[in-house]
């Protein structure tokens, strides 16, 4: 698909910031064009956003989902199957859906050096409006800590920015300066901007991924 540049990607970023909500866009987006598609969900903390809970929307599109054991269920310890592995080796479409906290990045650092081999691309997904990432500076900081951790280093910034219903264009045009200045501050390129379908964006000259609203909390479903 246009937008992912590799065979292999791994979605990451500060917890919140709608890590899961970009991958599923992109695994349903990459089955309808065609392609076999792997969605790996490597949320082994947040009980409430994980790709592996939508399994039965996206198998019905095409794609295959590997989620943590006891996903679905009020389980508390779940683990990673050894799918994943088998998964990140075979010449397939792979999306990585990474956990926003240590645990997620320790979690992507376990499957670290099958993913080096697989040389993916590592998007690092900012959202100006969500707390604890508010400044350039602190949405950099996470990074530094998720490549730390998992051995892995960041390829993009993916600008996610959003305030859930009532994105509208400004919420979006107004987070591109911040979403510039994380590109600056790391010196990685800016690979896309999500749009939420149906707002229409002066044209910026930036590049632009519609998304839809998948993933929602149990107490706004």
């Amino acid at each position: 698909m246009g937008v992912l540049e590799r065979r292999v990607t791994v979605i990451c970023g500060h917890y919140g910031v709608g890590k899961t909500n970009l991958s599923i866009n992109l695994a349903i987006d990459c089955a309808r064009s065609g392609e076999h598609v792997t969605l790996i969900d490597m949320d082994v903390v947040n009980p409430y956003f994980r790709s592996a809970d939508y399994s039965e929307m996206l198998e019905r599109v095409g794609v295959r989902v590997i989620g943590p054991n006891y996903a679905n269920s009020n389980l508390d310890t779940p683990s990673l199957p050894p799918a994943v592995r088998s998964a990140i080796e075979d010449d397939e479409r792979v999306i990585i859906d990474v956990g926003g906290d240590d645990a997620g990045a320790t979690a992507l650092g376990v499957y670290a050096r099958y993913l080096r081999d697989a040389d993916p691309e590592v998007l690092y997904v900012v959202n100006r409006y969500r707390s604890l990432t508010t400044h350039p500076r602190e949405a950099v900081s996470v990074m530094d800590e998720i490549q730390k951790v998992s051995g892995l280093k960041a390829t993009g910034i993916v600008n996610n920015s959003h305030l859930k219903g009532q994105t509208d264009a400004r919420t979006v045009e107004d987070s591109i300066p911040f979403a510039e200045e994380v590109c600056r501050m790391t010196g990685l390129p800016l690979r896309f901007m999500t749009v939420p379908r149906g707002v229409s964006l002066l044209n910026k000259g930036l590049p632009m991924y519609t998304v839809d609203a998948y993933v929602r909390a149990p107490w706004e479903q």
